[in-house]
């Protein structure tokens, strides 16, 4: 195999933030503006802390957010929104509540005070409810229909046992049972702005964007609750968990592995150690897998941050007949990583990559917003992109491959292959101990 030469690295620990403007209003909502001046449109983020709601309810709130307030329907909404330029929309993850939207930067004032309405005035009109419920229920429907939702669901709770994240989609039965009253009195109890951070990235003056925000949403108010999880437990090894899928033709091989927060100070050795094993295209997994064995299409690997806890994830979705020798050559690759330094060579591809993916992140407007509101939510600023770019660009051979064996032995991974039994236990039983599961 030819090496390929790379240019030096230079060190990337220069990294320059757009300007910016952050307050804290009385209401206890963080709110922070970005200067962006690329095109003339403004992206809006807003987190709510919002973890410790019933999950069916959560779910559909966030979906008829926008069915209307007491002056307004969900048509009129939509239409004043299309006025400016914009639109808004909400989802959910297992902290938080997102709303995410954009408008032309001369309709900001108009984005915020249809947010405040529908934050301080919410309906939640019984047909409106009906309709994003019955549409919900067919998206969850569908879900369990596909293997890569199975598979999710059945990893996370074989890593969380009865933490709340182990659940992380409620079920159609569960959503059906969800009136509008309980969304309005959820929405009184939870929507509220103590915690919450609004991030505002575009062709704005950034002082005079927080003074709209302050003067939009003053009158959204209400003390917050304690939204912080309990701790994850430990991930527990042990057996791999085989959910029978009869007559599949794929199996989905699941796994998580530990990993650190992104304040650690070993987090950016991790990223790397992370790519050079499945992280991106070029990375020793994929190329085994996908170009050397054929086994799978797309294989891939990421790190996912919760509050209360951090996982490395490995997915592949592989044909029945290799289930066994995919695990096979994923615990070989995951024992290669963890014993053995990576190249400096290879380490460098991996370090210009998570660099330049770092770059490219927040080189458009909704790419910043999303990284600042993200990291808003962590209690991080901007300033942790060039803290982060730092340690990416002067973390050693020795560090990565001294937190490749802390994190990613084979002996740590939780293990959840999804498929066809009586074709792929065999195979699997003869690499390691099996338990069988349902779906």
């Amino acid at each position: 195999m030819s090496h390929k030469t790379l240019p030096d690295l230079i060190p990337d620990a220069k990294l320059k933030l757009p300007r910016q403007a952050e307050r804290t209003l009385p209401s206890g909502l963080t709110v922070i503006a970005i200067r962006r001046a690329a095109v003339p449109l403004v992206e809006l983020r807003l987190r709510v802390p919002f973890n410790k709601t019933p999950l069916p309810r959560a779910t559909l709130l966030s979906q008829a957010l926008f069915t209307g307030t007491s002056t307004m329907s969900s048509i009129d909404i939509a239409a004043e929104l299309q006025a400016v330029g914009g639109g808004l929309s909400a989802g959910l993850d297992p902290d938080r509540l997102l709303v995410t939207g954009n408008s032309l930067a001369s309709g900001l004032d108009r984005m915020l005070e249809i947010l405040a309405a529908v934050l301080t005035d919410p309906a939640y009109p019984n047909e409106e409810v009906a309709t994003e419920r019955e549409r919900l229920i067919d998206h969850l429907q569908v879900a369990q229909t596909q293997p890569a939702h199975l598979a999710r669901t059945a990893l996370l709770k074989r890593m969380y046992g009865k933490h709340p994240y182990a659940v992380q989609t409620p079920e159609p039965d569960q959503v059906r049972a969800v009136r509008p009253a309980q969304l309005r009195g959820l929405h009184a109890d939870r929507v509220r702005p103590d915690g919450a951070v609004l991030v505002l990235v575009g062709d704005i003056n950034v002082e005079k964007a927080i003074d709209a925000a302050e003067k939009a949403l003053g009158s959204w108010t209400g003390p917050g609750r304690d939204e912080t999880p309990p701790p994850v437990p430990p991930l527990e090894p042990g057996a791999l968990l085989l959910v029978d899928r009869p007559g599949a033709v794929q199996s989905s091989l699941r796994m998580a592995l530990p990993a650190l927060t992104r304040t650690d100070p070993q987090y950016a050795a991790l990223q790397l150690a992370n790519l050079v094993f499945g992280g991106y295209f070029s990375s020793r997994w994929v190329e085994n897998m996908r170009e050397d064995k054929g086994y799978t299409y797309g294989p891939h690997t990421s790190i996912e941050h919760f509050l209360a806890g951090s996982a490395l994830l490995v997915s592949a979705e592989v044909a029945t007949e290799v289930t066994g020798p995919s695990l096979l050559e994923t615990l070989y690759e995951l024992g290669r990583i963890a014993s053995l330094p990576p190249g400096e060579d290879e380490l460098e591809q991996a370090r210009r990559y998570a660099l330049g993916t770092l770059r490219l992140g927040m080189s458009t407007q909704a790419g910043l917003a999303g990284l600042a509101s993200l990291y808003g939510s962590f209690g991080l600023r901007l300033d942790y992109l060039r803290e982060h770019s730092a340690a990416l660009a002067t973390a050693t051979r020795d560090e990565v491959a001294e937190v490749a064996a802390r994190f990613l032995a084979p002996s740590q991974a939780v293990t959840v292959v999804l498929g066809d039994a009586d074709k792929v236990a065999a195979p699997l039983a003869a690499l390691t101990t099996i338990e069988r599961g349902t779906a």
